[in-house]
């Protein structure tokens, strides 16, 4: 994930997200056109949809220092939430042999979602999507 301090406004074409006080702030290249929304046990918890990148097409616009983290045993990816308000933003792997992470895409404008498919993750049983 790339960090700008010194980004401004961009073109039209950016998609931005924030955290509800505003003080993280992610930018992604296009909206998403699918959103996954799991019911395991941390992420129905959440309430999240997420939407996946390639960690170098996400930008944080803000000060990484702004996010806490929590891993789940310890294991696979960190989840961020801002340090402020707590809006869960984004994960991140802990492996560097993985190159995507994840947004929270419920943080994006309604416009932003509104074209979005969503698929359903049964990670509470099967793992499949439905």
């Amino acid at each position: 994930m790339s960090h700008d301090p010194n980004l401004n406004q961009q073109a039209d074409t950016v998609t931005r997200l924030t955290c509800h006080c505003g003080a993280v702030e992610l930018r992604l290249a296009a909206p998403p056109k699918e959103v996954t929304h799991c019911n395991c046990s941390l992420c129905r918890r959440y309430g999240v949809l997420w939407a996946y990148y390639p960690i170098t097409d996400v930008v944080f616009a803000s000060d990484p220092m702004l996010t806490d983290t929590y891993a789940w045993n310890g294991e696979n990816v960190d989840f961020h939430r801002c340090k402020i308000c707590g809006c869960l933003t984004h994960w991140y792997p802990r492996s560097r042999k993985r190159n995507r992470m994840g947004i929270n895409a419920r943080l994006l404008d309604p416009q932003s979602l509104a074209a979005a498919e969503i698929r359903y993750k049964d990670s509470a049983g099967t793992g499949l999507f439905r």
